[in-house]
Formats: structure tokens, C-alpha cells, sequence
């Protein structure tokens, strides 16, 4: 990827309140922006749009996350596109199952602010 190349974050999140506090900071911070409300839209538009980085819930209307992950892993066309879980489950049955499925990082939300999720995804859309 170029440096002066704007990083485009899909986010797949249902939580409006989330949806727009993530959009709002990631766009502050120079990424290009695309949401999704629930699973099936997300998995559409990361097929679509390939963008460069995923942040994806795992609670999700019509497809839940980690079936949206497998799908993602599974299809060549976006099988490369790292893909960060945010979540608010935490148990390690969860986390385990998320990184089995080929999730970069697997980030509790509860327990991290914007900008240490922005600094993840700096990172991973850096290698990618």
C-alpha cells in the first residue's frame, strides 16, 4: 500500500451509537469509512469493496460475526483482509474461536478506548 493512500475500514457493527462514534473517529483520522448494521450487509459490502481492514462485532442481525468471519476466510477474494474482532464477549472460548476462524486481534470493547483501536488497525492496515 502507498503511504499518502487513504485506509479504508469496514466497519460491522449494529450498536448506531458505536456505529457512529467509530465512524466519526476513524474519518477524523484520515481513513475512508464503510459501515454495515448487521452481518449480511458486511459480508456484501467486504466482498464489494475489499476494503483494507475489517472491525467486526460478533452479536449481529441476519449473519452473526463469526459466521461473517468464516465466510470472509473462505472466499478468495477477501480471504487476505485482516479482520479485527470487537466485541463485548470476552470469554476465552470466544477469543479462541475468533483467532481459530483467522481474526488478526480480538479486542473486548468494553476494555479499550478509540485510540488503541485505531492503533490496531494502523498496524494491520499497514501489512496488508
Amino acid at each position: 500500500m502507498l503511504k499518502n493512500t487513504p485506509v479504508t475500514v469496514l466497519v460491522i457493527e449494529d450498536d448506531a451509537f458505536l456505529q457512529r462514534a467509530y465512524q466519526a473517529k476513524f474519518k477524523k483520522e484520515g481513513f475512508i469509512v464503510v459501515a454495515a448494521t448487521d452481518g449480511e450487509s458486511g459480508l456484501k459490502l467486504a466482498r464489494e469493496g475489499k476494503p483494507n481492514i475489517i472491525l467486526l462485532d460478533l452479536m449481529l442481525p441476519k449473519i452473526s460475526g463469526f459466521d461473517v468471519l468464516e465466510a470472509l476466510m473462505k472466499d478468495k477474494a477477501t480471504a487476505d483482509v485482516p479482520v479485527i474482532i470487537l466485541s463485548n464477549l470476552g470469554q476465552e472460548s470466544d477469543r479462541v474461536r475468533g483467532t481459530d476462524l483467522g481474526a488478526k486481534e480480538y479486542i473486548v470493547k468494553a476494555n479499550s478506548s478509540l485510540d488503541e483501536i485505531v492503533k490496531k488497525v494502523r498496524k494491520y492496515a499497514a501489512s496488508s
